[in-house]
């Protein structure tokens, strides 16, 4: 029973979701023929499946008519249950709609009956206005309770309709009863089947977990078997590997002991090529000390002559103006004649080389074909005119014979003997060289007049000449005009491309893609083959940026393809590649550039092809053989390197061949010389002395060294060099010979080694010089040289020169001499030492024998003294501390002794301190003096120095006076004093060099024990940021325990005072220090508070330097257009800003906000700083109350304290991105009430993330934090809103701390709060707008005036435009309430429905102190006179600033009465009297009643009252209507009688213009006869005439009060 309980709730889901799930089609197939069976047979719950194929075909009908079925029903049912539901609830609100209007009827029945009595009691009292007014209600009573009544009647109608409509619903709902029952059944069953599908499904899914966890298991034990069996295999592999290991390790012990050998040897090698280039190192320093000296007499000449032409040019000055003439003038023509005859010289040159080019050119071409003709001599007499060739040779044979050529018969001889041989062959060569000197052209037509083809030169051949018309055409965009356009064109197509790129402030300048590699150079192609190369174009602008490819240059274009497919947007970094393609035509070097176009610009990648070329060039220029006995050989090599792509041939030839021939060919005849055979041999040797003359024009210093070397050993044998014997040049070159390989091919990229052989066979020095040439001619010809030594004495030294190096004076110091013999007997040798030196210098031993062909070692010992200088006389140089000794050995049976030079370098080796005396003064036992003293080396050498036994309270730094001083070098050493009692201190330092020298300081101090100490006399602050706060506290305390002032003695002899003692820090001047209290007393035994606090701030000057600068580029940035005046103002201004640094501060206070961006600009660049500030305390006895101003404290110098502040100042982790890094937020002025914000971006510029905090703001105060971001990553930057909500007219500041780890950033909050001050210039709070004809329109204006120093948003409303008036009109009205006075401020409205009220503007701002004009406009649509309404002017959407009441009148005529007593309601009836209805209207026109009272006030005195008066108003509205009548006239009937019963009227009768008003003033006494309990009332009629004629009933009523 529960069961099915639970289910029954849920049975129209379950159906519905049903539904939903038979569109399954895999339920379809498994659970459609059980609710098909189901819906046939509803009383079987579970049909079993039936065999058959017809049933089996008629299964899938079935089952979709049945759904079909199914579904349709359950809509129905459904749709007939809602509708039911719809009209049971219509119904009950339809009979409650019917009890309401019931209701209402009930109470207008009332209220009529009500109207009804009041009517009947007011016709009693004949109070005619109110049975008007009463009878005016009930008609409006019975209007409604008719519309009451026909509403109650649809409603009945209504109801019945839907009463039978909900019959006929529960009929149809009856009969479908069966059918829902079945359909509960259906689906209950369905539930069933469900119920047991699911069963089964969870049979199966509980067996299928079955199997997967039997699987499991057999898979667990197959993987515990897997790993035993793999735990077995690597037991096995281990095992191997650790016998494998133990054999490995024998052979690599084995190996490692041969390559520590190799290494071994590799070691010696090394050392050995480190000294020969270290001897060769020396050898070029030696050289370039030589060049630079050279250098220096060149520079010295250069300087006298600029000196000496400067005297000149100031003695021609004064020349030129001793005459009166304009030196300036003079010196100006001059420099310009010098520089033309440079100019001249210059071009003459450049003539002169270009001739000799040509000449060289043509000897190459006769070579040329010399070769290729038969080696003959030509026929004396040509039967041909010869060629021009063969008259160029005549001509170079006849100058160089020194005679005139014989020209042509027809030419003069004079013509002949002026024309030189050389010139004649520049002029028939050269047609360049005859254009540039035109006065040479006649004598090249008498010297070559004869063509080389016959009739070429004949008169009557003309030359062509070009037609005028092919003359003037230009080729199609090759004219100045189309190139400007082209020009034009392309920047103006490429301005629209290429854009600025500005990221964080920071625009883009430069390379926008950067190239890898940066250059595409194809290097030693072959014409016809195909080469490829790829590079990388990286994009290293800011931000994404396009790359384009624009393509190559014009000549290029036909060799070089690129192959680049735009990738689109590239990010920073990001890079693209480009292939490009080369396929050579022709062999000649190619160099361009790829040009691509990117969106910041474009750029170019260099393009370079060159073809093989051959380069040639030798290892060495000088090959040194040394000394060789002669009659020995021995052999040098000399490489031979090509490092080019193309191989030639090459030949080694000694120099002296080409020199011969270069002497010989002057004195050969030109007979023999200039013959076709030997044109090749004139041609080579012409060739060799131009490349020798331009290898001489650009040799290095060394060459020309080696040069000058050479030239002295080709000095003639008559002078020979001193000791030196110099062969000729061909004995050197049978000395100096070249190997068998002279000459041969080297191939590309590679060397050659040839043997140079040296055989000395004369005693004496050799030199030699060789030559390298090749075929090509490319390459230029090589030279190298080669030196020898041949000695004939048996003995000799292998190192002339004994070097010592640096050696100090009283130091020991011993080297070996070897000695080597070529002789094959012994030799007796004597060594001996200059007398000036042998007191110093010692050669043991001094007397010994030689075997033969071996060699001996002598021992030199060196002991310098200190008499060395003035003992060694010539040999030692004072200046430079040079010693060179001669030491001689003696060999005997022989004069000629073998020498050789001990040279050394002497020095001292004193050390010197300065002062040699130290006095630290008085210093208090809590701290410690640090003094400066200087150590200064004397010596050439290095000294290792220290300084021992110093005593405790003495430090030497750094490193505790130990170290090394370089030569000639002074050290800085500090010395530190802590005295540890107070006591006078005297004592020596002692400073000892490693040779153990000793140098003394002595050093005095007095100790004190100061009065006050403090807790800490050194403070390192935390590294801080930039306008961040570190704070630290110490104490300063009194350690005295007596309150006398009286001083006692120390120990050091001084008086300490004792008592109360004061203190005052002197921190120094701007530094961004804070110490408070500064000045303090401290009592004995007592202590006080001192806090330290640290604050890095940017110097005042560098933030005012970086804000001109800002201002100085923005004033370059945007330039104004300025007269001559205001130019020469900005210059008188800008001299006042550098001479007078006070206007700039000035400036830039005026200017704060480029102040304080700059402050922002260097904090962000800001790299740290770190300062130590030495704050001293000044100590005094007495207290600082008990003394006068005048009076100052006496400080002893002897008791100060000193306060050590370590101060590390950082870059801030967080900066204010925003508002160009301003730290102060200045809200403005904002109205009270109302609220601003602004937001500040915070970024974290530091590598790591920060957690942010915020410091707590005034929960009282205006200013609140909208938002708190937490934490800040690396680089982040986040959004910090502020808002600032005045509540009250004051200025509010604030400081927010934006707190991080490493540190605090100050955000100062400012705001004003100013109050909305507005005043209206209407006197009062109503805008009464008179009357107005109907359906015309009237405007009146006033102003509102802003006193506030804010602009003022403000916007008017109209009550009767006001959603909030809505719920009022559903309230009964005013008239039939009980309140005394009408309190609606909405009247009278427009039948139209537009609001008879308007103004303008709506909305609007008002900036301070302006005012704004407001106009209202007043259009009635109907007569009434009881419109009105409401204008309120609203401030920032949410103050109510100013009320004003809007009245106005309309009348359909222009003549209006005002002024009685009110005798009607001002809201109008709901029904309408209409304007055809004439008898109504005549009606209400002839009953207008005016009620006058007048209370006449009878006083208690004898003295009459004054009578009482009331005032009517006649008027004439003002009109555009085109009317007969521009007057109303009025006029009051019944004056006389009026008067008898005491009214007085004046004036009874007068018109009124239009737009004027008159007033008729009426005042009343009481007659004689008068009843003052009874009222008066009396009545007359006022007419008034204008466009139409109306009438007024006045009723007067007057009464007598008695005044209290």
């Amino acid at each position: 029973m529960e069961e099915d309980a639970g289910l029954v709730p849920y049975k129209d889901g379950m159906v519905e979701d049903e539904t939903d799930k038979l569109e399954d089609p895999e339920f379809e197939m498994n659970c459609g023929p059980l609710v098909t069976e189901n819906a046939i047979a509803p009383e079987q719950p579970c049909p079993r499946k039936e065999g058959g194929t017809d049933a089996k075909k008629m299964k899938p009908e079935t089952l979709a008519t049945d759904r079909l079925q199914a579904s349709q029903l359950h809509r129905s049912l459904e749709l007939l249950d809602q509708a039911f539901e719809e009209k049971e609830l219509f119904l009950q609100k339809t009979r409650e709609e019917l009890c309401a209007c019931r209701q209402r009827m009930d109470l207008l029945s009332k209220q009529q009956a009500t109207v009804a009595e009041e009517v009947t009691r007011e016709r009693t009292t004949s109070n005619m206005a109110a049975v008007g007014r009463l009878q005016a209600t009930s008609r409006r009573l019975c209007l409604e309770l008719e519309d009451e009544r026909d509403l109650q009647a649809r409603i009945m109608a209504v109801l019945q309709e839907n009463e039978s409509a909900m019959w006929h619903l529960e009929i149809k709902k009856g009969q479908l009863e069966d059918i829902r029952k079945s359909s509960c059944q259906r689906t209950e069953a369905r539930d069933l089947c469900l119920r047991a599908h699911v069963a089964q499904q969870l049979c199966r899914e509980e067996e299928a977990s079955g199997r997967a966890e039997r699987n499991r298991r057999l898979q667990i034990r197959k993987s515990l078997h897997m790993q035993r069996e793999l735990g077995l295999k690597h037991q096995k592999l281990v095992e191997d590997a650790q016998k494998n290991h133990w054999v490995a390790v024998k052979f690599l012990k084995a190996s490692l002991g041969r390559v520590r050998e190799r290494e071994r040897k590799q070691e010696l090698e090394s050392r050995e090529h480190l000294q020969r280039r270290m001897e060769a190192v020396l050898a070029l320093k030696n050289s370039i000390t030589a060049n630079r000296e050279t250098l220096r007499k060149f520079q010295a000449w250069g300087r006298a002559r600029k000196e000496q032409e400067g005297q000149q040019v100031q003695v021609e000055q004064q020349e030129v103006l001793a005459q009166g003439r304009d030196a300036f003038k003079h010196l100006f023509h001059q420099r310009r004649r010098q520089e033309l005859e440079a100019q001249r010289r210059a071009f003459e040159e450049q003539q002169q080389l270009r001739k000799q080019e040509i000449v060289s050119r043509i000897l190459q071409e006769g070579t040329k074909e010399g070769n290729c003709r038969k080696r003959q001599q030509p026929p004396a007499k040509a039967t041909t005119p010869r060629m021009l060739r063969d008259r160029t040779w005549s001509y170079i044979t006849a100058f160089c014979e020194g005679k005139a050529y014989p020209t042509a018969t027809r030419h003069s001889p004079a013509s002949e003997a002026a024309v030189q041989p050389m010139s004649l062959l520049m002029l028939t060569t050269s047609s360049e060289s005859m254009q540039n000197v035109p006065r040479l052209a006649s004598l090249e037509e008498e010297t070559l007049a004869e063509p080389e083809i016959l009739g070429l030169w004949s008169e009557e051949h003309r030359q062509y000449q070009v037609p005028k018309e092919d003359v003037d055409r230009k080729p199609v965009g090759e004219t100045k005009m189309d190139k400007d356009i082209l020009a034009r064109m392309l920047a103006r197509l490429r301005s629209g491309v290429v854009h600025k790129q500005v990221a964080s402030g920071r625009e883009f300048k430069g390379r926008p893609f950067n190239s890898k590699p940066e250059r595409i150079h194809f290097k030693d192609f072959d014409v016809g083959k195909v080469y490829k190369k790829k590079i990388t174009l990286i994009n290293a602008t800011y931000t994404i940026n396009y790359c384009k490819l624009v393509g190559v240059e014009q000549h290029l274009r036909d060799f070089i393809r690129v192959d680049f497919d735009p990738p689109g947007p590239l990010s920073a970094g990001m890079s693209c590649e480009v292939l490009v393609t080369f396929k050579p035509m022709i062999n000649q070097d190619l160099e361009g550039s790829i040009s691509f176009l990117a969106q910041t610009g474009g750029f170019s990648v260099p393009l370079k092809c060159s073809t093989k070329k051959c380069s040639l060039s030798l290892d060495k220029e000088l090959i040194s053989f040394g000394s060789y006995m002669v009659g020995k050989t021995t052999s040098r090599t000399i490489t031979l390197t090509n490092a080019g792509g193309l191989g030639t041939r090459f030949r080694f030839l000694p120099a002296s061949k080409a020199c011969k021939l270069d002497e010989s060919q002057s004195a050969l005849k030109p007979s023999s010389l200039y013959t076709y055979e030997d044109r090749s041999l004139y041609e080579g040797a012409v060739y060799d002395v131009s490349e020798t003359l331009l290898e001489a024009s650009t040799s290095s210093p060394l060459d020309t060294q080696s040069q000058k070397e050479s030239e002295k050993s080709k000095e003639p044998e008559g002078v020979p060099a001193a000791g030196v014997m110099v062969t000729s040049p061909s004995e050197a070159q049978a000395q100096i010979t070249l190997g068998e390989v002279t000459e041969g091919e080297i191939g590309p990229f590679s060397s050659i080694r040839v043997p140079v052989v040296f055989t000395p066979a004369v005693p004496g020095e050799v030199h030699a010089q060789f030559q390298v040439e090749s075929k090509n001619p490319q390459c230029p010809t090589l030279y190298f040289r080669a030196t020898g030594v041949a000695v004939d004495v048996p003995l000799w030294v292998p190192k002339p020169i004994v070097d010592l190096k640096i050696c100090m004076y009283d130091r020991l110091y011993q080297d070996s001499v070897l000695v080597h013999t070529r002789s094959k007997v012994a030799l007796r040798l004597r060594f001996e030492v200059c007398k000036e030196l042998r007191g110093h210098l010692e050669l043991l031993p001094e007397t010994g024998y030689i075997q033969a062909l071996a060699s001996c070692s002598v021992q030199l010992k060196f002991l310098p003294r200190q008499s060395l200088p003035e003992d060694a006389g010539e040999y030692f140089d004072k200046d430079t501390r040079v010693l060179e000794a001669p030491m001689t050995i003696w060999v005997a049976d022989q004069t000629k002794p073998v020498g050789f030079t001990v040279h050394a370098i002497v020095t001292t080796s004193d050390l010197e301190l300065c002062p040699s005396a130290l006095d630290f003064g008085y210093c208090t036992i809590y701290e410690a003096i640090r003094a400066s003293i200087s150590l200064c080396n004397h010596s050439l050498l290095p000294q290792e120095f220290g300084f021992v036994g110093l005593p405790k309270f003495v430090d030497i730094q750094p490193n505790d006076g130990f170290g090394t001083i370089l030569p000639l070098e002074t050290l800085q050493l500090q010395v530190l004093f802590q005295p540890t009692k107070a006591r006078e201190y005297s004592f020596e330092l002692v400073c000892k060099s490693k040779i153990n020298r000793c140098f003394k300081l002595s050093c005095h101090a007095v100790g004190v024990h100061p009065p006050l100490e403090l807790s800490h006399y050194q403070i390192k602050f935390a590294a801080t940021a930039l306008y961040d706060t570190s704070v630290a506290l110490l104490y300063v305390t009194n350690s005295h325990l007596t309150m006398s002032p009286l001083p006692r003695v120390v120990p050091s002899g001084g008086p300490c005072p004792g008592g109360p003692t004061s203190f005052e820090f002197l921190p120094p001047k701007d530094a961004p220090i804070t110490i408070s209290p500064l000045v303090g007393t401290v009592l004995p035994g007592k202590r006080c508070l001192v806090r330290v606090a640290f604050q890095p701030t940017l110097p005042h000057k560098l933030v005012s330097q970086e804000a001109l600068q800002t201002l100085s580029k923005e004033s370059e940035a945007k330039p104004l257009q300025k007269d001559v005046a205001t130019q020469r103002k900005d210059v008188r201004v800008q001299d006042q800003l550098g001479q007078a640094p006070t206007l700039q501060k000035q400036e830039l206070e005026a200017r704060a906000d480029e102040y304080q961006a700059a402050q922002a600009t260097l904090a962000r660049t800001f790299q740290g700083r770190f300062d130590k500030f030495m704050v001293p305390c000044a100590v005094a006895s007495g207290d600082v109350k008990d003394k006068r101003e005048l009076e100052p404290l006496s400080f002893s110098p002897h008791n100060m304290l000193y306060l050590e502040l370590w101060c590390p100042a950082v870059a801030p982790a967080v900066v204010v991105t925003s508002d160009r890094g301003k730290t102060v937020i200045d809200f403005g002025h904002i109205a009270v009430g109302h609220h601003s914000i602004k937001k500040v971006s915070l970024q974290n510029i530091c590598l790591e993330d920060l957690a942010v905090d915020f410091s707590v703001l005034n929960p009282q105060g205006p200013f609140f934090l909208v938002n708190t971001p937490s934490r800040l990553r690396a680089g982040e930057t986040r959004v910090l809103a502020l808002s600032f909500s005045p509540h009250e007219s004051v200025l509010a500041q604030e400081r927010l701390e934006v707190v991080t780890k490493r540190g605090a950033l100050p955000l100062t909050l400012l705001g004003t709060g100013v109050a909305s001050l507005i005043t209206c210039s209407l006197d009062g709070d109503v805008l009464d707008m008179g009357y107005v004809l109907a359906r015309e329109s009237i405007s009146m204006g006033f102003k509102l005036q802003n006193d506030s120093l804010l602009p003022i948003k403000f916007s008017v409303q109209l009550d009767s435009l006001s959603g909030s008036r809505a719920p009022t009109q559903k309230e009964l009205p005013q008239f039939l309430t009980t309140q005394p006075q009408r309190t609606d401020i909405v009247g009278t409205q427009n039948h139209s429905g537009q609001s008879v009220f308007s103004v303008t503007p709506v909305t609007g701002i008002m900036d301070p102190g302006r005012a704004q004009d407001f106009t209202v406009t007043f259009s009635p649509d109907h007569e009434s006179l009881y419109f009105s309404d409401r204008l309120q002017v609203v401030l920032f959407e949410k103050k109510v600033s100013h009320q004003i009441q809007l009245k106005g009148a309309a009348r359909e005529h222009m003549m209006f009465v005002e002024g009685g007593d009110p005798l009607d309601v001002p809201v109008e009836s709901l029904t309408m009297i209409p304007a055809s209805d004439t008898e109504h209207r005549e009606e209400a026109e002839e009953l207008k009643p005016v009620l006058l009272t007048l209370n006449y006030i009878q006083l208690n005195t004898d003295q009459p009252a004054p009578p009482a008066a009331r005032e009517l108003r006649v008027g004439c509205i003002r009109t555009t209507q085109p009317s007969l009548k521009k007057t109303v006239e009025f006029g009051l009937d019944g004056i006389a009688w009026l008067q008898h019963k005491g009214f007085s009227i004046e004036p009874s009768r007068g018109s009124v213009d239009r737009g004027q008003t008159k007033t008729i003033s009426v005042s009343w006494a009481p007659p004689a006869d008068f009843d003052p309990d009874q009222p008066l009332m009396v009545s007359t009629l006022l007419q008034l005439r204008g466009d139409v004629k109306e009438s007024y009933k006045v009723i007067f009523v007057a009464h007598v009060v008695t005044a209290l």
